[in-house]
């Protein structure tokens, strides 16, 4: 294996080329040069993707209840592009959830992404507020499942 070459600063190579720095990081970590790492900006980069990923998943469950609720409540719109968005939805969230840890924060925040979901539909839809349960009533299982 070829020794990584370093740039001057693999700071300002951060700032510049993010590709490049994660290409440098990869490479120091597989020759087991720790010290030679970026490690500030590889926390700051490390912690991001995670508040990535949560937001990602929070996004899609309150676009996957948003979609069942309209589907539930208005039976006569429904239409393929909602059953579309709904196995969409659920595919993604099933790939995401596979690590335990997003897994458990999806539960966290079902109540968080129905309410987000029932602000949405009464928007889109002019259905009242008061036509929804104060509590979402899917288990985070129940909305991953299959129609």
């Amino acid at each position: 294996m070829n020794k990584v070459e370093l740039p001057a600063s693999l700071a300002q190579l951060y700032l510049e080329d993010e590709t490049a720095w994660l290409e440098a990081m990869a490479g120091l970590a597989a020759e087991r040069r720790f010290a030679d790492m970026d490690i500030d900006h590889l926390s700051e980069f490390l912690a991001d993707m995670a508040r990535r990923d949560k937001r990602e998943v929070l996004s899609r469950l309150t676009t996957l209840l948003l979609h069942l609720l309209k589907w539930e409540h208005q039976p006569e719109q429904r239409s393929n592009s909602w059953r579309a968005t709904i196995m969409n939805q659920r595919e993604e969230l099933k790939d995401l959830l596979e690590s335990g840890t997003l897994r458990n924060y999806a539960g966290d925040v079902l109540a968080k992404a129905y309410e987000r979901a029932v602000k949405q539909v009464v928007v889109e839809t002019g259905l009242s507020e008061g036509a929804f349960s104060e509590e979402c009533p899917f288990s985070l299982d129940a909305a991953l499942e299959s129609e």
